[in-house]
C-alpha cells in the first residue's frame, strides 16, 4: 500500500537529498532534487518479490473498449480536475508568501511538512488500508457494514490525530528546533515556522477526516461529489488567503487552509450522513469529548514536563533541545494513553487490545 511504499520513498528522498545537498556532496539544490526523485523510485524494486510470490504476471495490452478501462477513465477524470485545483492553491500560496518577509515561504512549507507527518502516518495510511474494505462492502451490498466500518475508522482517526494536533502545538518550539534549527536556520526562522504551525494544526483533524471521507465516496463510485466539494473548498481557501495575508502574513495562509478544510470536512460528513442513513453522531460526539479531555490532560502534563526538562538541561543546549523534544513526545504518548483509558475511551481499549495481540 501507499503507507509503506510512499513513506519509504519520502524517507529515501530525504536521505538521498541530504547526502546530495550537503556540504560534502556539493550538489546543492540539484542533490535535493535528485534525492527526491531517487527516493521516490527506490522502493519500487522492493515491491517486485511480493508480486512474484503472488504469481502476478503482466501483459502489455491497450484497449479503450475494455469496460474496466472505461470505468477507470470515468472515475479518474474528476480526480484529475481536483488535483489541478489543489496545485492552483499551492501556486497562489507560493506567490503570496513570496511577497512577504524573507523566510516566510520556507516557514510555511516547513510548517506544512510538520503537519503532514501525523497526517500521513495516521490518516493517509489508515485510509489507504481501509479503502479495499469499503469497496468490497459496497460491491457486496453491505451498506450497514460499510457504515459501521466508516464510523469505527472515523473514531480511531480522531483518537490518533487529536493528540497529534495538541502535541504539535505544545511541543512547537522544541520540535522545530530539533528538526530544522541548524546552519542558517536560526531562532528567528523557528519563530516563523511556529507561527504558521499553530494555524495549520487547527485543521489537522479536518484534513484527516477528509482523507477517510473521500475514500468512502470513491468506494461508492462517486468521484464527482468529493471533487466538487474540494474545488469549492480550494476556492474558499484562495479567497481567505487574499483576505488574511495582510493581517496575519504567512500565518493567514495557514489559517485559510485550516478554515477551508474544516468546512470541506463538515460538508462531506453532512453528505455522507444523509447518504448512509446516519453516522451515529451522538456516540461520535461523546467519543470526541472524552478523548478531548484526555488530550487536555496530556497538554498539561507535557507543558509541565517540558519546562522541567528545560530547567534541567538548559534551553539552548543542543542535547537539551533533543531531550526536551523526545522526552515531551514520550510524555505525550504515555499521558494521553493513560488518561484515555481512565476516561474509559473505547478507542484506547481497542488499540491496547491490538497491541497485546501483536505482542503475543
Amino acid at each position: 500500500g501507499w503507507g509503506g511504499a510512499g513513506w519509504g520513498g519520502w524517507g529515501g528522498g530525504v536521505g538521498l537529498g541530504g547526502w546530495g545537498g550537503g556540504g560534502g556532496g556539493g550538489g546543492g539544490v540539484l542533490g535535493v532534487g535528485g534525492g527526491g526523485g531517487g527516493g521516490a523510485a527506490a522502493p519500487r524494486p522492493a515491491q517486485l518479490p511480493a508480486l512474484w510470490r503472488r504469481q502476478a504476471r503482466y501483459t502489455l495490452e491497450f484497449s479503450l473498449r475494455d469496460p474496466g478501462v472505461r470505468e477507470v477513465m470515468r472515475l479518474m477524470g474528476p480526480r484529475i480536475l481536483g488535483l489541478l485545483f489543489v496545485q492552483l492553491h499551492f501556486l497562489v500560496n507560493t506567490i503570496l508568501a513570496s511577497s512577504l518577509a524573507a523566510g516566510s515561504l520556507s516557514a510555511l512549507n516547513y510548517a506544512w511538512l510538520l503537519m503532514l507527518l501525523p497526517l500521513g502516518i495516521f490518516a493517509q495510511a489508515i485510509a489507504t488500508v481501509i479503502f479495499p474494505t469499503f469497496a468490497t462492502q459496497v460491491a457486496a451490498g453491505q451498506r450497514e457494514a460499510m457504515r459501521a466500518s466508516f464510523v469505527l475508522i472515523l473514531r480511531l482517526v480522531i483518537f490518533l490525530t487529536l493528540p497529534a494536533a495538541v502535541g504539535l502545538w505544545v511541543l512547537d518550539v522544541p520540535l522545530v528546533r530539533m528538526l530544522f534549527e541548524h546552519g542558517k536556520f536560526d531562532p528567528s526562522s523557528t519563530e516563523l515556522v511556529v507561527f504558521a504551525l499553530h494555524f495549520y494544526v487547527l485543521g489537522l483533524i479536518s484534513h484527516a477526516i477528509v482523507e477517510i471521507g473521500v475514500r468512502v465516496f470513491y468506494a461508492l463510485h462517486d468521484t464527482w461529489t468529493p471533487v466538487l466539494v474540494g474545488v469549492g473548498a480550494m476556492a474558499l481557501n484562495v479567497s481567505l488567503s487574499f483576505l488574511l495575508v495582510g493581517t496575519l502574513l504567512h500565518g493567514g495562509l495557514a489559517l485559510a487552509n485550516s478554515v477551508a478544510t474544516t468546512l470541506e470536512m463538515l460538508l462531506l460528513l453532512g453528505l455522507l450522513n444523509r447518504r448512509m442513513g446516519g453516522l451515529q453522531v451522538a456516540a461520535l460526539g461523546k467519543s470526541v469529548v472524552r478523548n478531548g479531555l484526555a488530550a487536555g490532560v496530556m497538554a498539561l502534563v507535557v507543558w509541565l514536563g517540558v519546562r522541567w526538562l528545560q530547567g534541567l538541561t538548559g534551553v539552548d543546549a543542543t542535547l537539551g533541545v533533543w531531550l526536551t523534544a523526545l522526552g515531551g513526545m514520550a510524555l505525550a504518548a504515555v499521558s494521553y494513553g493513560v488518561a484515555a483509558l481512565l476516561l474509559q475511551s473505547a478507542e484506547a481499549r481497542w488499540l491496547l487490545q491490538l497491541v497485546v495481540q501483536l505482542v503475543r
